[in-house]
């Protein structure tokens, strides 16, 4: 009896002793850990000691001052106290230097440093690998390869294109406001942006407007920027293993799958439209490719195709910035001019006497429309796209004032802040065309919509068009009044949202 009590108890014995053992273990890397990170929180108090910075917590820094809603109040508030750049803590040891200095701006974009990766690598399973996230060689050579996508007269035919799509978004309207004259407007410009990049960039016969089908892909992206958003600002959700795990993450997944659906379709309705030997005889006596042509026509340095995988993150990178951001453009657009009656009466009048009514609008017209384009701009100051960009400094960068930050630094370049900056635009917060106007010069860097440097958006000319082509048939169908119960509140996420959506009401012109 007492050998076999004492040959249970040795292997228990064993077993507790191996535990003990695992757990002295994850006890002392714990604790490394904990000096790894302490001492790497000191070195960045140190490195950023020429750059005040609000108050923070040393663990969840300043987390509780950037709840969601409130980010744009407390930038309005601190660019004015810390001039050029100061830095914001998220966590621990992990710091941004948020910058929203021209200057500062202008020695950033003009270096080559690569794109944050801790942040821009959380949107890898949606979009993948392509423009927007490539770096070094690999993205040169994309650039290159998708430029002449771009050219001026491939533009061109695109007008009639987008005038088309904004005339369907406008007869809609006309339908709803006979309901109600209220309208959320941004859903409705995100299906006609997609509509009209579906038409010029991958020849999409028919109207997604048309279609309900797009509504899944549209509320795909939605999920997957708004769990982005709520991912980066999670400590734990930054490990993959664990976030792919949570509720959270299989909700992403389920997302990007049908975001990828919806592009997949895309190419393959593409590719089998080129099996026809008419349709590719067409295309091969192009001067000029469209997007999705140049992608499926290409070929590597090694004389090989893009591989699937590629050419789906270049189509799913362009479907993305291609009308997401075009169509918080044109929403903060319209709801400025909405708020500016007197500007939008203007603008109609500038309009009215270009177009009369508007029957037809050409690639001559856009430039011959300078009061609306100096307001387009003005909303692009108030509201950017894109609120912010980031780099991670590959070298120490020393600014003209002197202060310096070391190499491994993440700087992120708040384009919002920037635009409402008063040190570059007085009296920032009021809506004023004439900073626009011919002859003003403001600093090269005081406005970017579309960044600026190498890496500036390879489609603001594309983008530029269609904002103005929007603008312009929506001020000759309708008055826009803003709704003063449901003011929106911007938030910068991916691209500038607002928490409450833009809401206008429409009178239809007689």
């Amino acid at each position: 009896m007492s050998v076999s009590v004492l040959s249970l108890t040795r292997p228990l014995g064993s077993i507790s002793g191996l535990l003990q053992v695992v757990s002295l273990l994850g006890l002392v890397l714990l604790l490394l850990k904990a000096v790894q990170l302490y001492l790497r929180r000191q070195w960045l108090l140190r490195a950023l000691q020429e750059f005040p910075s609000p108050p923070s917590h040393w663990l969840f820094g300043h987390h509780q001052e950037f709840q969601v809603g409130q980010e744009v109040q407390r930038f309005q508030k601190w660019i004015e106290k810390f001039p050029c750049a100061f830095p914001r803590w998220l966590w621990g040891s992990k710091v941004n230097v948020i910058v929203y200095d021209p200057d500062y701006m202008k020695v950033i974009l003009g270096r080559s440093d690569p794109k944050n990766y801790d942040v821009y690598r959380l949107l890898a399973p949606w979009i993948g690998y392509g423009l927007l996230l490539l770096n070094g060689q690999t993205w040169s050579q994309h650039r290159r390869m998708l430029t002449p996508a771009f050219h001026s007269d491939i533009l061109k035919p695109y007008v009639e294109i987008m005038s088309d799509s904004v005339r369907v978004m406008l007869d809609r309207w006309e339908e709803l406001i006979s309901q109600d004259s209220h309208l959320e407007i941004f859903e409705h410009v995100s299906v006609m942006a997609l509509d009209t990049i579906m038409k010029c960039a991958f020849s999409q016969q028919g109207s997604v407007q048309r279609d309900r089908s797009c509504q899944s892909y549209i509320q795909a992206i939605q999920e997957v920027k708004n769990l982005f958003y709520s991912r980066k600002m999670n400590f734990f959700y930054q490990n993959d293993i664990i976030y792919w795990l949570t509720p959270e993450g299989r909700r992403n997944h389920q997302a990007c799958q049908v975001a990828h659906q919806y592009t997949d379709q895309v190419i393959k309705l593409r590719k089998a439209h080129l099996q026809e030997q008419e349709e590719l005889e067409k295309v091969r006596r192009k001067k000029h490719l469209d997007f999705l042509d140049i992608l499926l026509f290409a070929r590597m340095k090694d004389g090989s195709p893009l591989s699937d995988k590629d050419l789906r993150a270049e189509v799913d990178t362009f479907m993305f910035e291609g009308h997401d951001t075009t169509a918080s453009g044109i929403s903060w657009i319209l709801y400025a001019l909405a708020a500016h009656p007197e500007h939008q009466e203007r603008c109609r009048k500038e309009v009215q006497s270009l177009l009369g009514d508007g029957a037809s609008i050409t690639w001559n017209h856009l430039n011959q429309m300078p009061y609306t384009t100096m307001c387009i701009k003005e909303a692009l100051r108030l509201y950017p796209p894109v609120p912010r960009v980031s780099r991670k400094l590959n070298k120490p960068i020393t600014f003209p004032d002197g202060r310096s930050l070391p190499k491994g630094v993440i700087a992120t370049l708040s384009i919002y802040a920037l635009h409402h900056n008063p040190k570059v635009w007085p009296n920032p917060e009021v809506f004023d065309p004439s900073r626009f106007a011919l002859g003003s010069d403001p600093h090269s860097h005081a406005f970017l919509p579309f960044s600026a440097g190498s890496r500036n958006c390879i489609g603001k000319q594309f983008a530029m068009n269609e904002l103005k082509v929007a603008v312009a048939l929506t001020l000759l169908r309708f008055e826009l009044v803003a709704d003063p119960f449901r003011v929106p509140i911007p938030i910068p996420e991916i691209v500038l949202k607002s928490k409450n959506g833009i809401h206008l009401q429409l009178r239809k012109l007689l």
